[in-house]
């Protein structure tokens, strides 16, 4: 396998977190250059003072791009509605892909691209990029461990703020159409916790029941604000407030109870880990975690993805984390437009 590969990055103006993604490509000594696919170049000009020298080419259509490069990973970050026909024309080009979340507006559209990426025995991953923070990994080290021993309940709450919602350019943006984004606040940003509740605890969610609407009142028809229940497939049970409440910044916490203690965490704005564990021999104790939080966000995540890409390590997440966490806040969505909870499809 070779060092370092070819990155394709495919957008449009409806693009997310495009500044980021140069910037991680960028730092990733892996990626040897990129290629632009931008048909609207709303980018091109970015990735030039951003990539350099790695930028060698930029072109209008994912078809000129797999004609004229092979690259070793396709990052693809879409208005949801837009993306599953990209992302298959990569995967149809033999390309990994990393993708911009959600990446869909039905589960069952993923579910169609995550079966044409294992046939193919190619990567399809999210871009859940909080499961590389430090914190994070050392939690889930200490769940791991038995630390806390058997998890017996989760909570958490991951907070941003209302005030992009009263911006008129957002009303306008796909991000505020539940036919384009697939959803609001729990399909763009609280995604990210439901991914973490199963990637630390090891566990799936199966059932989900809640409530979810517009508090703030804006002019969008997507949701501002979710409030979660979730069984696990261990027994475990856990709730989830996701929401835009905030004038600035952000507030998050996840807790996590066991049967030999317990752990507190953020790292999503404010910075504090502690945990309390008493299988150790000895006096119990708080712990308070006194570890890097950085680095973090979607540079780590990134360079991790081109390097699995690469065969250089296993990739950061795969397609059947990436599916599961879309099927449970999709089932979620219906849970709280019935009235009834919801059972999460398993499998593919």
């Amino acid at each position: 396998m070779p060092d370092k590969i070819t990155v394709a990055v495919l957008t449009h103006a409806g693009g997310a977190h495009v500044s980021a993604y140069y910037e991680a490509l960028a730092r990733s000594a892996e990626t040897k250059d990129v290629v632009l696919c931008d048909p609207d170049g709303k980018y091109v000009e970015m990735a030039r003072t951003m990539l350099k020298d790695k930028l060698v080419d930029v072109v209008k259509t994912p078809a000129e791009v797999f004609a004229k490069h092979k690259p070793g990973m396709a990052l693809v970050t879409y208005e949801a509605a837009l993306a599953p026909p990209v992302i298959e024309q990569c995967l149809d080009a033999g390309v990994h892909v990393f993708a911009e979340k959600p990446a869909c507006v039905r589960a069952e559209d993923f579910a169609a691209l995550k079966k044409k990426a294992d046939a193919k025995h190619l990567q399809l991953m999210l871009a859940f990029a909080n499961r590389l923070n430090p914190p994070i990994l050392e939690a889930q080290r200490l769940i791991k461990t038995g630390k806390l021993g058997s998890i017996y309940s989760l909570e958490m709450h991951l907070v941003a703020d209302q005030t992009r919602l009263k911006n008129p350019a957002y009303h306008k943006g796909w991000f505020a159409s539940k036919a384009r984004a697939g959803g609001g606040n729990l399909i763009w940003l609280g995604i990210h916790y439901v991914d973490l509740a199963m990637y630390l605890t090891g566990s799936r969610i199966v059932e989900v029941a809640g409530f979810a609407g517009n508090v703030g009142k804006q002019p969008i028809d997507v949701e501002d604000s979710s409030a979660v229940a979730m069984k696990f497939d261990n027994g475990t049970f856990g709730t989830y407030t996701s929401g835009f409440y905030l004038d600035k910044g952000y507030q998050a916490v996840i807790h996590i109870w066991g049967s030999h203690g317990w752990l507190k965490l953020s790292a999503h704005g404010e910075k504090d880990f502690l945990y309390y564990s008493t299988k150790t021999e000895g006096e119990a104790k708080v712990v308070h975690y006194d570890g890097p939080f950085e680095p973090s966000g979607y540079t780590p995540f990134v360079q991790a993805a081109v390097r699995g890409c690469a065969g250089l390590q296993e990739p950061p997440i795969n397609s059947e984390d990436s599916l599961r966490t879309l099927k449970t806040v999709f089932a979620f969505y219906k849970a709280a437009e019935t009235g009834r909870s919801q059972r999460v499809e398993q499998g593919s």
